[in-house]
């Protein structure tokens, strides 16, 4: 069946990463947030969330599911079985497509979870990460999914406004949620670590802040582009005898890259 153009997209959880993906949507231009819906444990708070977005508000799961194309779960992985689980009946339905980002679900999982109802219900498990909220997002999707042709065409034409949208598969899940859902903490620590250096030696901590971000930004957008190796584009700012090698040269000897392994090792143990 038909997919709307401007579907109504519902959202299970309101936290960080569901406004963070609503907010990029408004922002993108992508929808209005009088398409938006939303519910939340905590009433209050989900009211000043969404009225600074144009959003309304649901009651309920069942109010959400009952008003939106789509059903964005975004509540923690442990409370999906007792929230989500009891929807079965209501998304087992064409004009409805179940978008998880929770950590850990796969369609597998949700076809556990919804036992005969699974095949009726269409399924994609994503995972997402926050820079959505700027347009700048990564959509860790998982390849398997029940989506129908259409369902995945507007899959994809909206969040393609707010990230790249990577498909994996599902024993890959995992990896890619560390990269891109987690990293970003990492590379908050590299940004502010760059803004003390640049501190030290005076600058304004403000500047410095836009300095390493920018920088940042500017080296993902390079190798987006060109797809150059990362070991050729830092080749290309290393001269001999200059000075970014003697800084290279001492992030080796501080074991910088297998900090960084180590630390995908500590998510993925």
């Amino acid at each position: 069946m038909d997919m709307p153009i401007t579907p109504t997209v519902g959202f299970i959880g309101f936290g960080n990463m569901g406004q963070a993906i609503a907010k990029g949507w408004i922002n993108a231009g992508a929808l209005e947030g009088k398409n938006i819906v939303a519910t939340a444990a905590h009433l209050d708070k989900l009211e000043r969330n969404t009225s600074a977005i144009g959003a309304q508000v649901a009651a309920t799961a069942q109010d959400v599911v009952a008003n939106a194309d789509i059903i964005i779960v975004a509540i923690k992985p442990y409370q999906i079985k007792q929230v989500v689980g009891p929807l079965a009946d209501m998304l087992a339905d064409d004009s409805k497509m179940l978008i998880s980002i929770a950590a850990g679900w796969t369609l597998n999982t949700y076809k556990e979870l919804f036992g005969d109802l699974a095949e009726r219900i269409h399924i994609q498990c994503t995972i997402p990460n926050t820079p959505m909220a700027v347009g700048k997002g990564v959509l860790v999707t998982e390849s398997a999914n029940t989506l129908t042709s259409e369902q995945t065409a507007l899959f994809e034409e909206l969040f393609s406004t707010i990230s790249l949208v990577e498909r994996v598969d599902s024993d890959h899940m995992g990896i890619g949620m560390c990269i891109a859902g987690c990293a970003p903490a990492f590379t908050d620590m590299y940004l502010e670590a760059l803004a003390d250096a640049g501190v030290k030696y005076g600058l304004q901590r403000q500047t410095a802040y836009r300095l390493a971000a920018k920088m940042i930004e500017g080296v993902g957008a390079l190798y987006l582009a060109t797809q150059e190796h990362p070991g050729a584009m830092k080749d290309a700012v290393c001269s001999p005898g200059g000075t970014t090698i003697r800084g290279v040269a001492s992030l080796e000897e501080s074991a910088f890259r297998g900090a960084v392994i180590r630390a995908v090792d500590a998510i993925e143990a």
